[in-house]
């Protein structure tokens, strides 16, 4: 399944990124879904390549029945991001990777942070899959939409906590 999102955030590049790997925003996020904040570390310095590792708990309440069955009543989400150093204009991309513990999915995802004057349009394009004979497809299906949503939070909750901090 793909996934795909873009939005736009009245925030320059370096603010938007900052709250992406701001420790107490990913809190905030987690939480807001039900979920925990397990750890988060980052290897490198912001201002140029890095990456950052950033592990959850969150719960299946709002899954499909069927994908439930496989994974039980939460996930351990552990989500590595490759940041690359800012472009001339100050735009950036970060790879993303997320693993599930305990489910048989896989997620990619490419993260464009586009300067756009002092605005950033936040563009999102990745796959979930999954690798069970014959249910596979099934269960990327199921999970694509929860997956997209939890990626698309970062997004919209990132001009709520720029406004408020």
């Amino acid at each position: 399944m793909a996934l795909s999102a873009s939005t736009t955030l009245p925030h320059s590049v370096e603010s938007v990124t900052a709250v992406f790997v701001n420790e107490d925003f990913l809190r905030h996020t987690s939480e807001l879904v039900g979920g925990t904040l397990e750890s988060f570390t980052v290897d490198g310095d912001p201002a140029g390549a890095f990456n950052t590792t950033t592990v959850r708990t969150i719960p299946t309440n709002r899954m499909p029945d069927l994908a439930r069955k496989f994974v039980g009543e939460s996930l351990k989400v552990t989500q590595l991001e490759s940041w690359g150093a800012p472009e001339a204009d100050g735009s950036r991309q970060s790879n993303i990777s997320l693993n599930v513990a305990g489910a048989p999915l896989d997620v990619n995802a490419v993260q464009r942070l586009v300067a756009d004057g002092g605005s950033t349009r936040i563009e999102l394009e990745g796959t979930v899959t999954s690798s069970v004979p014959l249910l596979g497809g099934k269960i990327a299906d199921a999970a694509e939409p929860m997956v997209g949503k939890a990626l698309n939070i970062q997004s919209t909750q990132a001009q709520a906590w720029l406004e408020s901090h």
